[in-house]
Order: structure tokens, then sequence, then C-alpha cells
């Protein structure tokens, strides 16, 4: 037997030869099994497979059963792979060694047959006495399947698992450049939107850090009397002074400084310099520390170069006349905004619009006007002017005689109007107590007030030229009427006396109206109706506002019918029960004097445009109320007041001219109620034949003697009135009266 070292190697050397020559087949099992049974050197292993050196299974016998077909090429590499059965079929042979690297080269030719041989991969079966020899595991190397292998159907080749995505280089370079491409593309759009839309909001944003803005204060118009060329309300220029707490450097010494000058006291001074934030949080860079200041005193403070102190162009409200028609004008804020009077009704037109500069500035002590930087001026507005009724003269001698005579009385109000009969413009209209529209502020409330829009009154026998008026329109008497007169007349549970007592006798209609008969116009005003008289107030302008042009007229109020009492029919007609203001019953007289003709009070005459353009005011409304044939009679009527010996008006007239008109006693109501006191009245025209103006007078006083008065008032204020307007006296005197037929 030979050595066992060596076996392997002919083994090794017989399947080189065979593979070499013969036509076998590898990779055929069966064969391969067959051949090894045969061979007596095999040593009976017929189980084991046996396999290349290269792990190439040859089929034994393969070669000797004479296929004569060619050795097939090898082709490990794309076998080795595909072959499932690798790992597990591996077996050790003792290394690689010569037979298996020969194993993989093609063997001799031997005798023209292929004979295959195969080196074992398994333990060869020896006898009992040796031990087994164990083979070298081998790589097992795949091929493709040929047409004709009859081999056994093998398992498919399990797929590598891929790697993750993201685990991909490539795919992660990818994706880094798109994000950052998108990041780029999105600051870029960024930035483009910030050049481009944005760019004015952001501009602005620091704005109001840099800018000042100065007002620039509208001129506001002036208020002229009816000539146009008397001011009595007019704006002249001044200066304000302010004061920026961000650079004021000693509040204490600055407020010390300028308190002479302004005449205000330094504590009040130092609490406007006191910094401190506006609403937005910002630091407040202007206060005022005053309004209205003479420019030479302006010009004073500058001169004291005090760090935070400056002056701006401003305008100062004057009344030249100080308390001329005061409650009639009212006067201003130190803003120029209307507040009382007629400077508030007509604020609109005279305040015109303010204009203002922004303009950028430095800060700290650079605080000055950047040159070339920011700046927009938007120029104010002048605000027009009004030209008022107001004949300036006739107002102060109005003003003047009422001051005068109610000084003979102590706590009393009064109220004086004087119309244009034919035009119904107001030519005066005084107050007592009054106050200087300059300085408006130290005064009460109840001196600027306007009594004759405000003063209400139970205006007594003044009312009865009414009744007369509605009686002679409605025919309900004449010129020439008379009836027997009681001394008393009872209305429900109320009597009703005359102070001139008729005793029963006839009276005439103009008796009656001289001695101010309370019976004779109750019975009048029977006959007439209480639904016709209560037309009659209406159409004479009673129980609504005139709309004079002041604000806050008062309306007053008429009894309806329905509310009347039994004792209505007594009082209504001889003027209670009435509310009426002293202008409304000047009115209705305008009406009797104008020949039956109402025509509205107004106070307004034009307005002139900043460009000097005039507009006349709107025509006031106008209605008939009595034929101008009973107006000429109840005119004639009332003259009797002045001229029959012992009328209640003889201290109204006037000598030169025929004066027409009434006395009345009444009250004064407040919130309703009733004053103590009463309130003595005169109403009148003159001249009577063909009037011109109508002036009413009305004093309460809450001592009494307000009688001794009104009429006197009247005389003297109608006196300068037809004089002031050169009005020629009667031609003809007064015609004379009967009182008792």
């Amino acid at each position: 037997m030979p050595p066992r070292s060596e076996e392997p190697r002919r083994d090794a050397e017989g399947s080189r030869r065979g593979s070499s020559r013969g036509g076998g087949q590898r990779g055929t099992p069966p064969r391969a099994t067959a051949e090894r049974d045969a061979d007596p050197g095999l040593g009976g292993i017929s189980d084991a497979r046996a396999y290349t050196p290269r792990g190439r299974t040859v089929r034994e016998g393969g070669a000797a059963a004479g296929t004569g077909r060619a050795e097939q090429r090898r082709t490990p590499r794309s076998n080795r792979s595909q072959d499932p059965f690798r790992p597990a079929l591996q077996v050790l042979d003792g290394g690689r060694g010569a037979a298996g690297r020969a194993a993989g080269r093609p063997g001799r030719r031997d005798g023209g047959a292929a004979r295959a041989t195969v080196t074992r991969t398994v333990t060869d079966r020896t006898p009992r006495d040796e031990p087994p020899v164990t083979a070298p595991r081998r790589r097992v190397a795949t091929r493709e399947p040929r047409r004709g292998d009859h081999t056994p159907p093998r398992r498919p080749a399990r797929k590598r698992p891929r790697p993750p995505r993201l685990a991909d280089p490539g795919r992660r370079l990818r994706l880094g450049t798109a994000l950052t491409l998108a990041l780029f593309v999105a600051v870029g759009v960024r930035l483009v939107v910030l050049q481009t839309v944005d760019t004015p909001a952001y501009a602005d944003g620091g704005l109001a850090d840099r800018t000042r803005t100065v007002q620039l204060p509208a001129p506001r118009g002036a208020i002229f009397d009816r000539s146009g060329e008397a001011a009595l309300a007019h704006s002249v220029e001044a200066r304000y002074v302010y004061a920026d707490p961000t650079r004021i450097v000693d509040i204490a010494a600055t407020a010390r400084a300028l308190s002479p000058l302004l005449g205000i006291p330094a504590s009040e001074l130092a609490e406007k310099m006191k910094p401190r934030k506006r609403i937005n949080g910002v630091d407040s860079q202007f206060e005022y520390l005053a309004r209205g200041v003479d420019i030479d005193r302006a010009k004073e403070i500058m001169a004291l170069k005090l760090p935070g102190i400056a002056t701006h162009r401003d305008e100062r409200r004057e009344v030249p006349g100080g308390d001329l028609a005061a409650n009639l004008i009212g006067f201003t804020s130190p803003d120029m905004v209307g507040l009382e009077g007629l400077e508030a009704r007509f604020d609109d037109l005279l305040h015109g619009e303010d204009g203002q500069r922004v303009f950028e500035v430095g800060l700290g002590d650079l605080a000055a006007p950047i040159p070339g930087g920011y700046s927009s001026t938007t120029k104010a507005k002048p605000g027009s002017s009004v030209v008022l009724t107001i004949d300036r003269d006739l107002q102060y001698m109005v003003q003047r005689i009422l001051s005068d005579r109610m000084q003979q009385v102590q706590g009393s109000t009064g109220a004086a109007v004087v119309l244009d009969a034919r035009t119904g413009e107001v030519l005066a209209q005084a107050s007592h107590p009054t106050y200087n529209a300059a300085k408006p502020f130290p005064s009460e409330p109840t001196d600027r007030e306007d009594a004759a829009t405000s003063f209400i009154v139970d205006p007594g026998s003044v009312h009865k030229p009414i009744t007369f008026g509605a009686a002679l329109q409605e025919g309900v008497i004449t010129p020439d009427t008379s009836f027997p007169v009681a001394n008393a007349i009872r209305k429900g549970d109320t009597w009703f006396r005359d102070t001139h007592q008729a005793n029963g006798r006839r009276m005439s209609v103009a008796g009656m109206m001289a001695y101010s008969s309370n019976v004779g116009t109750i019975q009048i005003a029977d006959k007439l109706g209480a639904e016709r008289l209560l037309d009659y107030q209406r159409r004479f302008g009673l129980g609504k506002p005139t709309e004079v042009g002041m604000p806050g007229e008062a309306s007053g109020r008429l009894l309806p019918v329905e509310e009347w009492s039994d004792s209505s029919y007594g009082s209504v007609p001889i003027g209670h029960s009435v509310d009426a203001t002293p202008l409304q019953m000047a009115a209705a007289y305008a009406a009797i004097a104008n020949d039956g003709t109402y025509i509205q009070p107004h106070l307004l005459k034009e307005t002139i445009a900043p460009n000097g353009k005039r507009t006349p005011a709107p025509a006031p409304e106008t209605r008939q109320v009595l034929s101008p044939d009973n107006a000429a009679a109840l005119r004639t009527i009332m003259e009797a007041v002045t001229t029959v010996d012992d009328a209640t008006g003889l201290a109204a007239a006037v000598p030169g001219y025929r004066v027409a008109g009434k006395t009345g006693t009444g009250w004064r109501l407040v919130d309703g109620k009733k004053q103590p006191g009463e309130v003595a009245s005169f109403i009148g025209m003159a001249p009577a034949e063909n009037p011109r103006y109508v002036i009413a007078v009305f004093v309460h006083s809450p001592s009494g003697g307000g009688g001794q008065i009104s009429a006197p008032a009247f005389q003297d204020m109608m006196t300068f009135t037809l004089r002031h307007h050169r009005v020629p006296p009667s031609t003809e005197p007064a015609p004379t009266f009967t009182v008792f037929p």
C-alpha cells in the first residue's frame, strides 16, 4: 500500500488527466457517484461528493461514457455568487495544494478518453485499522446550467439587501445641495421684498424719532360790525413759548427766569417742564408754557438763550371793545376754538384749517433742522370773516344806557334788543350783567349769558297787542269798538282785575290798550276763541327759537289748548302761562311795524372768504300775519299808550316822534319755576306812522322797581337810534283818543 500522503496527489493528478481529456461534464453528481463505486481505488466511498480543486463538481464516469464533449469553459466569477449552497458545502481538504490549483487548469489527454478524477471532499472509507482521512474544504464554484444537464432544481439566489436611502452619499449630497439652494432663494426673495415693497414702511419707521412737527396756526377770521370795517373781534400775530423737557438742564432755574416775563408762577412753569412720556411711550419734546405772548416779550425770552426753551408764531384773539357786545361775540380757547357766543356758532367759518411743518432735526446739541433732510410743509388756510348786522356805535350806546339804568336796582338782569323793522336785522343786542370778552375766565357763567335769547319770561301785558291784532284780523273788533268793562272778571277759580278801573263804563279798545285793561282784553279773547288765539301766537313767532344765530337759544313754550284750565282763558290773553324770550317778543312787534309781515330776526349779514369774496347770508324766513290795514290800525291803537293821560307808557315817549308800544309786567322763569320779583318791560316802535326801528327792554328786579327802568331806558335808546340813523321827526301829531266814549 502506497503511503497515505501520496494518495491524494495521485488522485489529484488523475483528476487533471481526466478533466483535460475528456468531454466529462462538471457538476453532475450522479455520474461521479457511479464512477466512484466502480473504481476500487476510491475505497467504496459511494456517498461522498467529489469536487475539483476549485470546488467544481465533476461527474464520475462522465468521460468514460464517451460523450466526447469538450470540457466546459469555466466561469468562476459569474457563477460563484449565484450558488446558494456555497457557504454550506465548503469542506476542508487540508489547504490548497497543487492538486487544488491543478483542478482549475485543463488536464492532459490520456489515450483519447477523458476520465474525470475528482478530489475527495469527504472522508474516505478505509479499512478499520486505518484512521479516516478528512479532505480539506474547498471553495465551490457554480456554473450556468446547460441544456441537457440533469441537475436537481436549485433554490433561487437570495437578493442582497439594499442600503437605506439616506445611507447613500450621493443622495445626501443632492439633498443638502437642494436645501442650501432653497435657503439662498428664500433669503434673496426676502431681500427683494425689503428693498422694494417694504422700503417705505421701514424708512418711515424711524422717521418719527428724528423729526419735529411745528403747527402752523391758521389765522382766525375776524368778526366785523355791519360796516365791515370795525372789528368786534379779530386775531393778532403773537408768539407761543414752549419747552423741550429733554433739553432743559436746570428746571428750577429756567422756571425762575421765565416767571416774571410770562407772568406765570415759577412752580406752574416747573411742572410743565418736567420730563414726561407721551401715550406712545416716547419722551415729550414739546410742552406749551404760554400762548399769545407779545412779540417783543418773546424776543426778550429768546435773548436769555435758555436750553430747551423756544418760541414760535402764534395768534391772540383781541376784542377791542372789551365788553362791547361781549355776550353776543363770546370768546375762544387759547387754541383759537370758539367756546361761547358767535365765536362758537360760526367756529367752522372762522377757524380755517391749521397747517404744519415736519422736518428732520439732529439730537442733543445738534437739535437743528438737517440741511437736505426730510421736510414737508402744509400751508395753513385762513378762516373766513363774518359781518354781523350789529351797528357798533348803536351797540355801545344801548349797552351803556342799559347798564346805567340797571345801576338803580341791585341783583337784577336786563336785556335790550334793537331791530330794523323792515329787514329783521338785529342792530343791537345788549345784556346786563356783562363781562370782558378779552379776559373771560374771571367772570361768572351767568354774566356771559345773552339775556335776549336765554332770558325766559312770562311777558305779561306786552302780549296784549298779539291778542288785539288777532281780533282785528279775524274781525272780532275794529278800531272803533267799545264795550262796558267791569273792574274784575273771574275765570275758573281766579279773579283778574284792572289797575285802572272802568267801573263798568264803556271803554274803547284804545283806552283798553292805554290803561292795560286785563278785563277788556279777556273779553276780546273770549270772542276770538282759544284755538284762533293760539294760532296767532305761533304766527307771531312764539313757541319756537328765532334761530337768530346765537347758540343755546331758548325756544319758549305755548300752552296747548287741551292743557288749558278754566283760569287759562283769563291768563293766556294777557300774557301769562306763556313762555317767551325778549327777542321773540321784539320780533312779534316788528311784524306789526312791518305792515303785518313777520321777518325772522338775524345777526349774520355776510361772510368774507380769505380771498375777499363776499357771500350774503341766506334770506330770512318771512310770513304774513296781519294785513297792512289791520297792522296800521293796531299801531294807532298802541300809540295811546304813550299819549293818553295817565297811560302806562308815558315815560317811553320820544319828543318829536310818534311812538307806538306797550308796557308789561310779568315774571321770570328758571327751569319752569317762577323767580322772586317782577319783570318790567316795554316794547315800542317809531316813528309810529312809518316805523323804522323796534326796541324791547326787559328788566328783572327781585326787589321791584323795574317799571321805573324799562320805559325810560326805551326812550333813551330810541332817541339815540333815530338820531343816529337820521330819521326825520314825525310830521303829524299822534291822534287823539277817547277812553270812555
